[in-house]
């Protein structure tokens, strides 16, 4: 059953890559949509890069609010009908001791508290496909993970942003279970986000591509992504949010797997000359495993090397009716809007 009823939601993170294309989204929908923000400073700017998309921004606000602590969210959430909670904190610490568990639990669980003590009748939390992975994969195919799958945190090659994902969204379900009576929760686990930007500021898988453009990466790790639009997972949370069939439920959000080198080759068959600084050259095996133990980005990507990971978002397009594009659209058109905004 499809609710077309306009809501009042409220999107947290408003300065963020993914909560930026919710905004633009659920205006163009006709939802009356509230932001948080961490600075009130911000606020000309992302209102000016939502409006950049052709939609009027009349029913836009903003209230300031941060995850890490208590203040204004009761206020954010005052007469809101759902919350779109997008953002996720930045860990605290330097180098190999940052904490991403501690805020991204913390966050979340701040967020539900303040929506059980306001009218919100859905939350709709995103998660990450790394939350929903078996970590100790073989290289030969195996049965694609679902929503049953939940990745194991006690696995030594499980990385500190897997662990947090996991920790955070099994937080949310264990306290709707347990406290929560007046909204239902969603999850929805992107794999990595690609597609448009619209500011000069891009997320850190935003960031691979232009690394590639720009010749930052000059050797490429074996490895690969399941990856779904930056447009698709803006779709399906507004799906869940429009539909009965999304409460209490998580929803894989991918569309393809790619290699790293199939994304470079792509890139260049696409973009020929703009492309001249995509390496194709492989980067050794070992060399990304010595990286691990100093690098995080090397940490992540060693226990995937070889690997290809095979998740499933059949739940999404049975139940919610959804239909993300093929990955390669999702890099051409991340490539595409970095070199039109010059951010290679």
């Amino acid at each position: 059953m499809i609710n077309t009823k306009k809501q009042s939601v409220l999107v947290t993170g408003g300065s963020g890559y993914l909560s930026g294309w919710m905004m633009v989204d659920l205006l163009k929908r006709g939802h009356d949509v509230r932001a948080t923000l961490r600075r009130p400073e911000a606020e000309d700017a992302v209102r000016a890069a939502v409006g950049s998309q052709h939609v009027s921004t009349d029913r836009l606000t903003f209230k300031i609010a941060d995850l890490l602590g208590d203040a204004g969210w009761d206020d954010a959430l005052d007469g809101c009908d759902a919350v779109m909670h997008v953002a996720s904190p930045m860990g605290q610490g330097q180098g190999r001791h940052v904490d991403l568990v501690t805020p991204a639990r913390e966050g979340t669980l701040r967020v539900l508290r303040a929506a059980g003590r306001s009218g919100v009748k859905q939350v709709i939390v995103t998660s990450s496909a790394v939350a929903a992975q078996r970590r100790n994969l073989a290289a030969e195919p195996v049965p694609a993970d679902d929503e049953t799958v939940w990745t194991d945190i006690t696995l030594k090659e499980t990385s500190r942003y897997a662990r947090s994902k996991v920790i955070a969204e099994r937080s949310a379900w264990d306290f709707v279970h347990a406290e929560a009576k007046n909204f239902t929760l969603t999850t929805i686990l992107p794999g990595m986000i690609l597609g448009p930007v619209m500011r000069d500021s891009v997320s850190g898988s935003v960031e691979l591509i232009g690394r590639m453009l720009s010749g930052r990466m000059p050797a490429i790790p074996r490895v690969g992504f399941s990856i779904v639009d930056v447009r698709d997972l803006v779709n399906l949370h507004i799906l869940a949010l429009e539909s009965k069939n999304a409460a209490d439920q998580r929803f894989l959000a991918v569309s393809d797997f790619m290699w790293l080198s199939d994304m470079a080759a792509c890139l260049k068959d696409t973009f020929g000359p703009e492309a001249s600084k995509v390496s194709t050259r492989m980067l050794p095996d070992f060399l990304l495993r010595m990286a691990a133990p100093f690098r995080e980005e090397a940490r992540f990507m060693a226990p995937m090397i070889g690997k290809e990971g095979s998740l499933s978002s059949r739940k999404a397009k049975e139940w919610l009716d959804w239909h993300p594009r093929p990955a390669s659209e999702a890099v051409i058109d991340c490539a595409r809007s970095l070199i039109e905004r010059r951010l290679t």
